[in-house]
């Protein structure tokens, strides 16, 4: 393997189709906080970043380490993903009915963050095994470029979300959280076609 065009090409691409489902969320949470400023909105992007960065690279040091262990692990992550998502997404929903007199929507907090980042990239745990055959640092960079790759799309994501968020204000929150959940159950979906 060499650092070239079709190198870098491919891992912008897999970097493109990992953050899919970290800029639904973005857009959910966009939708669900309009008044969203720029610091916690690169915050956010940033989470995502790093768990859509840090779970290839995971899978890459399990494929050369303990990879019996992993193919065990494998068969949970849709599991794992569906119920994070769908915790956060009900409790979205939930906080919206009680919320509906007051003016101030519920903030994303960091452990909701934390859950969200862990979820929508722990199906990236299995990408170190497509790229398996790179050598670490090969493998470092690929992480980085999806790292960067998600950040740029994350931000993408908040920013059109916010943009919505402002006219929808009275069902954003609820369409945030049935997002979410929408998302979970694709992960799941996906995640177990692929197992079977």
């Amino acid at each position: 393997m060499s650092y070239n065009f079709l190198f870098f090409f491919n891992n912008v691409l897999l970097g493109i189709g990992l953050a899919m489902d970290a800029f639904s969320v973005s857009l959910a949470n966009g939708l669900n906080e309009p008044k969203m400023r720029a610091h916690k909105m690169l915050t956010i992007a940033s989470t995502f970043a790093f768990f859509q960065a840090l779970m290839p690279l995971l899978g890459w040091l399990c494929v050369h380490t303990v990879l019996n262990q992993f193919k065990v692990f494998e068969k949970f992550i849709p599991w794992i993903a569906l119920v994070l998502l769908c915790y956060i997404g009900i409790s979205m929903i939930i906080d919206s009915k009680k919320n509906k007199d007051e003016p101030e929507k519920p903030k994303l907090g960091a452990l909701a963050l934390l859950l969200q980042g862990i979820a929508t990239s722990i199906d990236a745990l299995s990408v170190g095994f497509t790229i398996a055959d790179y050598d670490f640092f090969m493998a470092l960079i690929s992480v980085l470029i999806i790292g960067v790759i998600t950040l740029i799309i994350c931000l993408l994501g908040l920013k059109i979300g916010k943009t919505f968020g402002t006219s929808l204000s009275r069902y954003a929150t609820t369409v945030g959280g049935i997002i979410l959940i929408l998302i979970g159950l694709e992960i799941f979906i996906s995640g177990i076609f692929n197992i079977l």
